[in-house]
């Protein structure tokens, strides 16, 4: 499986980025409605000040300036300089507020997404590819807000009242600014054609990444134990100079794009001098209005590059935008296992599975678990168990075949996590409405009091991370507790008591029969004295069920369970 390249979860389109961002809108139109108005009439204070100095240079000019000239020159440039800035840092200020409550949305959005996706889904893209986009893309999206806030406020409103301030100046300075628009186009072609590609690319290198560094720090123990930690720092090197190649591609495209533009910058400068002079020659205009539009046009360009440099935040930004959206507006294949009539009966019919592209585990498996009955499933390692009972849990869709389940099915296995938190979260996980006393309840019917009563602050000692660890039995009476808690139609046991050889064992299975009881019931039995217990066995040999009987007429058959029995007891 290590050959088979992974299914990389998926890039929503341009439209369907779009769509997403619409509907995360809802509800701020008026916010942003009100930034726009702010924004207009800051970027339209701004254009007082070469009005003023125009009026100053025609006064001069013809003779007729005096102090009152001056003052009134200076009044008005003071006055919009002043009225400019309070403007402009109230339309950035709001604009900033309406751009991170929509991004606070947005990773809400994503996060309550990725919770909700299938096991299998995860784990065909990498877990890496997941985690890059909760964390790289949205912080890539956070950290624009103090370039895009600024360039998508004031730049866009000076842009737009710049060009009407031209035209009522007059329409040849305005001709002068829309003939360099279709070379600003071709700049901005050229960039949209080449920059895409290289971001997705350098967001793909970036989960490739963390995909190698995750996969390191959850394995460390067997790199550790093989000593294998210098090949695994040549993949997670090899990972992250393919980031640093994406990385410098994408800042050649870059100052390539900011060449264009401080080109074209300095060709319309010379256009409207050119223009400026004729006009003043041929008495079409005064050399005050002159000086306006060329000052207006100055002031211009630093809107427009910054506008048309947000592109190339914008293509980072809409390149992990893409992938958010993807996450979020995934199809999930609909889960037609599941029956919502509240019974505990199982029914599986040529089941056939497989992970990925791999080879069949499981191959023609039909079986039929009716309501209350509890299965031990038995065999040797690799037959097939922990994949039969996670495509019954739901965990992995069949290849082929059906499976009907109820709804309400649980699955716990060995490994129980512990999140970090206080041991009321983790028991809370699966009912938030749940009171201390239901906890309580839950924990004594088990028989794991002490998990509680032992602990420094009971309820409220917190565990996971580096807090209070929890020894490998109270991890699993937490689990078999939340199962409680949670009171599902079917429960799946996958080893879930394997605390063999220590002087839990007892209390842990007697825990486990507490929380079968009154209900249907799957174990994968760690241990043969659990599956003699249980209402019927399950013998599994590669990939398909090859006993089935219980305890006393699998032992008189003979066959593969009597001779695990056998080597068993002999082992006690």
């Amino acid at each position: 499986m290590s050959g088979v390249a992974p299914v990389r979860l998926p890039v929503a389109s341009g439209g369907e980025t779009a769509r997403g961002m619409r509907v995360l809108a809802r509800g701020h139109r008026l916010a942003i409605a009100v930034v726009f108005v702010v924004g207009i009439l800051g970027a339209a204070s701004g254009l007082l000040i070469p009005i003023a100095i125009g009026y100053l240079v025609d006064g001069l000019s013809s003779g007729d300036a005096t102090v009152g000239t001056l003052g009134i020159a200076a009044a008005l440039m003071v006055g919009a300089t002043v009225l400019n800035a309070v403007l402009a840092a109230i339309s950035v200020r709001l604009a900033a507020r309406t751009y991170h409550t929509l991004l606070a949305k947005l990773r809400e959005t994503l996060f309550t997404r990725a919770l909700g996706l299938r096991q299998h889904t995860v784990e065909r893209a990498g877990t890496g590819d997941l985690i890059s986009r909760s964390s790289d893309d949205v912080s890539e999206i956070g950290n624009a807000a103090t370039e895009l806030v600024p360039a998508l406020t004031s730049s866009v409103f000076a842009v737009i009242v710049t060009l009407v301030g031209l035209a009522a100046l007059d329409w040849p300075y305005l001709v002068v600014v829309l003939a360099m628009l279709p070379i600003h186009a071709i700049a901005v072609r050229w960039y949209l054609r080449t920059a895409p590609k290289v971001y997705g690319a350098e967001r793909a290198a970036m989960s490739t990444r963390a995909q190698q560094i995750l996969e390191s720090q959850r394995g460390y123990s067997t790199v550790a134990g093989f000593g294998a930690g210098l090949p695994r720092h040549h993949r997670v090197l090899e990972a992250s100079w393919g980031v640093v190649g994406h990385s410098l591609r994408a800042r050649t495209v870059q100052n390539m794009f900011l060449g264009r533009l401080f080109g074209i910058e300095y060709l319309g400068l010379g256009v409207v001098l050119v223009v400026a002079y004729f006009m003043v020659g041929t008495g079409r205009s005064t050399v005050g209005a002159a000086t306006a539009a060329t000052l207006i046009l100055m002031r211009l360009f630093t809107p427009i590059n910054q506008l048309l440099m947000a592109f190339d935040t914008m293509q980072s930004v809409l390149a992990s935008l893409s992938r958010i959206v993807g996450v979020i507006t995934m199809r999930q294949p609909v889960d037609s296992a599941g029956d919502g009539d509240g019974g505990g009966a199982i029914r599986v019919d040529d089941l056939e599975f497989g992970y990925g592209d791999g080879p069949t585990v499981l191959d023609g498996v039909t079986l039929s678990i009716p309501e209350g009955q509890r299965v031990a499933v038995v065999g040797a390692s690799g037959a097939g168990k922990t994949s039969l009972t996670s495509v019954i849990a739901g965990i992995h869709p069949p290849r082929s075949g059906t499976v009907r389940r109820p709804t309400r099915t649980a699955l716990i296995t060995q490994e129980t996590h512990v999140f970090a938190g206080t041991v009321r979260d983790n028991l809370t996980l699966v009912d938030e409405t749940a009171t201390d006393d239901e906890l309580h309840a839950a924990l004594a019917a088990i028989g794991a009091d002490s998990l509680v009563s032992t602990l420094p602050d009971g309820l409220d000692t917190r565990v996971g991370g580096r807090a209070h660890e929890l020894t490998p039995a109270q991890t699993q009476h937490l689990a078999l507790a939340r199962l409680m808690l949670a009171d599902p139609d079917v429960a799946i046991l996958d080893e879930a008591t394997a605390e063999a050889g220590s002087t839990q064992a007892g209390q842990l299975d007697a825990a486990a029969d507490t929380v079968l009881s009154g209900r249907t019931g799957i174990v994968i039995a760690h241990r043969l004295s659990q599956a003699a217990e249980c209402d019927r066995i399950l013998v599994m040999d590669d990939g398909r069920i090859i006993e089935d009987g219980d305890h006393e007429t699998l032992l008189a058959a003979g066959g593969m369970y009597a001779r695990l029995w056998t080597a068993w007891a002999r082992d006690r």
